[in-house]
């Protein structure tokens, strides 16, 4: 698989998202770039079977990006290949009146996956310090007592979420974090499709608008969240989105490369397993 270093963010404080050029050009044409990304499914779906036999390690995928990214597109194609058995994709949407209870990682602790699967986050627990940050009203719905609902919530949650990804990391889960990196302009033209062409019709809500109309705000809360989370063992990948192709291929080559890392391998039978299975290779035999 190739390498993406530059799209990497391990930590720099003074990272600075207008550095990303969500239209950069790429230096492969669109069909090669398919036949990568094939070939990166492919080794996906093998290092997600072996990651089931083995039963130790699990991996945890995270999507964010702005309404019409690219998130359902590319987590259709780049688990295409997967047994459905061994991955686990969740959707998060507005929290529940029982969520709202709870702390703001309640309902995220209970979707990491086991050891031995593969879980995908679409949209995740930084929407608990982007939606709410944007808009006010969200925070005041959370049971939170008036002296803790102040500005500084932004900066506790954020180290919360780095905590929590450093104990999953400890924990064996492997965290995997993509921000789709979309232009103001091609989200445009996006949402334009989904009012012109029938079968994306059902794809447009109205709030696609009014949150667009916060698209500076969304972008510094981004970088914000980014400085803060993004480490070694739980780095981010900011990723070109405004062709879904060259998004598509990135991401699934980066998924690959670190379940390769990871250095799978189905387990042995030992010695005692070995004679069980002699057992009853002659008890099927004889039958």
């Amino acid at each position: 698989m190739a390498d993406h270093p530059s799209f990497t963010i391990t930590g720099p404080h003074d990272f600075r998202l207008a550095d990303h050029d969500p239209s950069l050009k790429p230096k492969i044409d669109k069909l090669a770039a398919q036949a990568r990304t094939a070939a990166a499914v492919g080794s996906i779906a093998e290092r997600q079977a072996m990651m089931m036999a083995a039963d130790h390690w699990a991996v945890l995928v995270v999507f964010q990006g702005m309404d019409a990214s690219g998130k359902d597109g590319t987590i259709d194609r780049v688990f295409s290949g997967v047994n459905p058995a061994g991955v686990i994709v969740t959707s998060f949407k507005a929290p529940s009146s029982i969520e709202r209870a709870h702390d703001f990682l309640w309902r995220i602790h209970q979707a990491v996956p086991p050891s031995g699967r593969l879980g995908v986050f679409n949209r995740s627990h930084y929407e608990d310090v982007l939606v709410p940050r944007i808009h006010a009203d969200q925070i005041r719905l959370q049971h939170l007592p008036p002296e803790l609902a102040t500005g500084e919530i932004w900066k506790h949650r954020l180290e919360d979420i780095a905590n929590f990804e450093r104990m999953l990391t400890r924990q064996g889960v492997v965290v995997i974090k993509f921000l789709l990196n979309i232009s103001r302009e091609e989200q445009r033209a996006r949402l334009l499709s989904r009012l012109d062409v029938p079968d994306k019709m059902w794809k447009f809500e109205p709030t696609d608008l009014s949150e667009r109309g916060h698209w500076d705000r969304y972008m510094m809360a981004y970088e914000e969240a980014i400085r803060a989370t993004a480490t070694l063992h739980a780095p981010w990948h900011i990723i070109p989105a405004d062709r879904k192709w060259f998004a598509r291929m990135t991401v699934a080559e980066i998924v690959a490369d670190r379940l390769e890392q990871l250095d799978l391998r189905l387990p042995q039978p030992d010695a005692q397993m070995r004679r069980a299975f002699g057992q009853a290779r002659t008890a099927l035999e004889k039958d």
